[in-house]
């Protein structure tokens, strides 16, 4: 009988878990056969058709905080890791920490305190959503960013504020939940000690898993292997520091950022790194997709109309209070830092403070004894879907406003003039230096002036954008310097595997790593 109703539960979750791909993949589609669609970021598109969902009351599948947590959120904070460069997390070290540590902090006193003066709720109750709300989630802002080719920093400063400031999320609303049931003490020193145990467990552990692979790695070439290892370490780091006390988000940041910057250089080739690369950007175009449909779908219109004015409240606390930490944080880091974040770029980052999964799986891991957990989980949906859909589908706006749009579309088009340019001259030596017997000639002089007649056309166009937009010249400048220095780091890279380098960390690789590009293109 047992057996008979886990085989039913099974077959149900397949049954749900393949009706939400089949919409979600239906939605990814609609952008190519609707061309009005493609004016909306695609993680947005899906929470619309989550609400469409939810509105003909139609559920897909119950959501779980442990299901975010344990399941979608290693991923996607691995993902994001991996693709992070070092070097430009190392250059903006200093306002991206302000952000995600000073500004969580500022974050939950200015919501906690307007909720409790302005809406009347409980302190712990203020608290609470204060903490759920700190953990932004730009996955939609960044995605537009990349779209528009706006600049890397901006990129890095969104992206690196978010890894961090999750981590600091999760301390947070744990430390309060403990607060909450008498489990812990509310002064500077029980938090300090709660916040470097958790921080420290979780670096200890990410670091060690992500060194341990990239050596582990150094020593075969099974490109299979070697993905699904990077695979096992975002779980099972996430596992192993949860069980012992430890910031699950922290330490799969840590451990992705090793393996992103250091281990793919030492013990993956480039064929590999592609591999996983790609693996990981289908992961999370997988993951993303569940998560974001789910979350429109799981909103119940009746709770949220009941607190309207609690939402409009914490709303309206959120923005002030992200405005506060961005410009104000941002002069310090200009201060501290000597490297200057523009205003427009503050702006940006302000309004692109976005909410998603992890507050709403904090907020649903509230624990049913509180009384208050059903305002909780209602305000914290109704600011997450504000955020989604009036600042992420604004933002593209606002990027224009600034003049912050980058010019991608052209710099593709000179790249690919400069790729087709470096094709022909290939082809051309080879044509020279290809006589095979037998061939007339006059073939050869033929084809030799077809291809020296497609160089200088293509090298009029080439001229002709350089001149128009001199900036090109410092982009191909730019792309170059990659280039060399990911050749450079790929020797280094074949030396240690060989064993004609120290197989400790390379004297020579870290200089690399820290001044060119983590990733081959």
């Amino acid at each position: 009988m047992e057996l008979a109703i886990a085989e039913a539960a099974i077959e149900t979750n397949i049954k749900q878990f393949l009706s939400v791909l089949a919409v979600s993949l239906g939605v990814a589609t609609l952008p190519q056969v609707f061309s009005w669609f493609r004016q909306i970021p695609y993680t947005l598109l899906l929470v619309i058709v989550g609400l469409g969902l939810a509105f003909v009351d139609v559920r897909l599948v119950e959501l779980s905080p442990g299901l975010i947590l344990s399941i979608f959120l290693p991923p996607l904070l691995f993902e994001a890791a991996w693709n992070l460069k070092w070097s430009s997390l190392k250059q903006n070290l200093v306002p991206i920490c302000l952000y995600a540590v000073v500004g969580v902090v500022i974050s939950i006193v200015g919501v906690a305190f307007s909720l409790n003066q302005f809406a009347a709720l409980p302190l712990t109750t203020a608290l609470l959503i204060g903490a759920s709300l700190s953990a932004t989630d730009p996955v939609s802002v960044t995605a537009v960013f990349r779209e528009l080719g706006v600049s890397s920093r901006l990129t890095t400063l969104m992206e690196g504020e978010s890894l961090f400031n999750d981590g600091m999320a999760v301390v947070a609303f744990e430390f309060l939940v403990a607060l909450s049931f008498g489990n812990t003490q509310l002064g500077v020193q029980p938090i300090l000690v709660q916040f470097f145990v958790v921080v420290g467990v979780g670096v200890a552990v990410g670091g060690l898993i992500g060194f341990g692979i990239s050596y582990l790695t150094q020593r075969f070439d099974l490109p299979l292997v070697e993905q699904s290892l990077t695979l096992v370490a975002a779980y099972g780091t996430y596992i192993i520091t949860e069980d012992l006390g430890g910031s699950g988000v922290i330490g799969v940041v840590t451990c992705g950022l090793i393996l992103g910057n250091f281990g793919s250089r030492i013990g993956m080739n480039p064929r590999t790194r592609i591999i996983v690369s790609e693996f990981w950007e289908f992961l999370a175009f997988f993951v993303n997709s569940i998560v974001f449909l789910l979350i429109g779908d799981q909103v119940h219109f009746t709770t949220l109309g009941e607190n309207l004015g609690i939402i409009a409240v914490t709303v309206g606390a959120i923005v002030v209070m992200r405005a506060i930490a961005i410009y104000t944080l941002s002069q310090l880091s200009n201060y501290l830092a000597k490297s200057t974040i523009p205003l427009p770029d503050q702006t940006v980052l302000w309004w692109g403070g976005l909410r998603g999964s992890v507050s709403i799986a904090l907020a649903l891991s509230v624990s049913a004894a509180l009384p208050e957990r059903d305002k909780i989980i209602a305000t914290v949906f109704g600011v997450v879907l504000f955020t989604l859909l009036f600042q992420g589908l604004t933002i593209k706006t606002l990027l224009q406003k600034l003049n912050l749009l980058g010019d991608r579309p052209r710099q593709e088009q000179y790249m690919e003039f400069i790729a087709r340019r470096v094709a022909l001259d290939r082809v051309l030596k080879q044509l020279q230096a290809d006589q095979r017997p037998g061939i007339d000639p006059e073939f050869y002089r033929y084809q030799e002036a077809l291809i020296k007649g497609g160089i200088e056309d293509l090298q009029k166009e080439i001229e002709q954008l350089q001149n128009e937009y001199p900036d090109l010249i410092n982009f191909s400048a730019e792309q170059l310097r990659s280039e060399l220095l990911a050749t450079e780091a790929n020797t280094y890279a074949e030396f240690v595997k060989a064993g004609r380098l120290n197989r400790e960390l390379s004297p020579f690789l870290p200089e690399v790593l820290q001044t060119g590009d983590g990733h081959s293109d």
